[in-house]
């Protein structure tokens, strides 16, 4: 990737890290870890590959994306806010209770949203729906979907996953965040997922395991996707559960709840000074 190309992309991610950390905080609660941990992958997704146009966001042909780890909202919500679908300003509604920027995402209330979530499993078997609806009616737009490492213990993740190739998807994008913490632990000792690549490969999947924090090496799995015919893509990206602030980092804590004054303080300034330095 280009250098210019890849700061500004590392730019869009801290900036959608601090409009949802200010989201949060003015809500008093919202997942911190895995919102973070995918700010990379809505930076390339909502500036650099989507297709979409915030002044028609339902265009028949566009590319949908599905939060299918539906609680992940504050910083998607930042993404579509940067991107221009609502006014960023917005953003300080969220969770209140006459806000359409509720906690879990919604279709019907949010512009640039394709796919309500909350119940973990089922945006994943949706964006399935969306793609096989793009094959039947003969339009080219591709699907993105973004999943929780602890959402594929859901048994609803795996029917998707055994058909999704059965229709050769070539147009389905599907990323699990693989931060490896889930609500109260690790993954692995909770539910194990692994060997996860060797999983999708078995089910039948183009397989790609990529570091989910680096903006160049999620655009090149993208690239490497579109050159797949037969089959749809699934991307592993290995991440870290509350990229970019210190305190957050690797900590199961910050699954959800609010950080004290002091720790906003902290996290604030951390953000603002990734800000500053890729600005300049």
């Amino acid at each position: 990737m280009e250098p210019t190309k890849k700061r500004q992309l590392e730019l869009q991610a801290a900036k959608i890290r601090k409009y949802g950390l200010e989201a949060i905080q003015a809500a008093n609660s919202g997942h911190i870890g895995g919102s973070f941990s995918i700010a990379e992958i809505l930076s390339v997704l909502y500036f650099d590959r989507l297709r979409i146009d915030p002044k028609n966001p339902k265009k028949p042909d566009r590319d949908r994306f599905v939060l299918s780890k539906g609680h992940c909202t504050p910083t998607t919500y930042a993404a579509l806010a940067l991107r221009g679908f609502f006014p960023i300003e917005d953003l300080k509604t969220f969770r209140r209770i006459d806000s359409y920027l509720s906690g879990h995402i919604e279709m019907n209330h949010v512009p640039g949203v394709d796919m309500s979530a909350g119940s973990l499993g089922q945006g994943f078997s949706v964006s399935l729906g969306m793609a096989l609806a793009g094959k039947v009616d003969k339009l080219d737009y591709k699907v993105y979907t973004v999943t929780g490492d602890g959402e594929i213990q859901e048994g609803q993740i795996w029917e998707a996953a055994m058909a999704a190739p059965n229709f050769k998807l070539n147009n389905l994008r599907l990323f699990v965040d693989n931060n490896r913490l889930q609500l109260d632990g690790s993954v692995d000792k909770i539910m194990s997922i692994y060997p996860l690549e060797d999983k999708f490969k078995a089910f039948g999947w183009h397989v790609i395991g990529i570091n989910g924090n680096d903006v160049g090496e999620i655009s090149d799995a993208l690239d490497t996707a579109d050159t797949i015919q037969d089959k749809p893509t699934v991307i592993i990206a290995h991440t870290i559960k509350g990229k970019g602030v210190s305190i957050f980092e690797n900590n199961v804590k910050w699954h959800g709840g609010r950080p004290s004054p002091a720790e906003y303080v902290t996290a604030y300034e951390e953000l603002n000074a990734q800000i500053k330095q890729l600005e300049g």
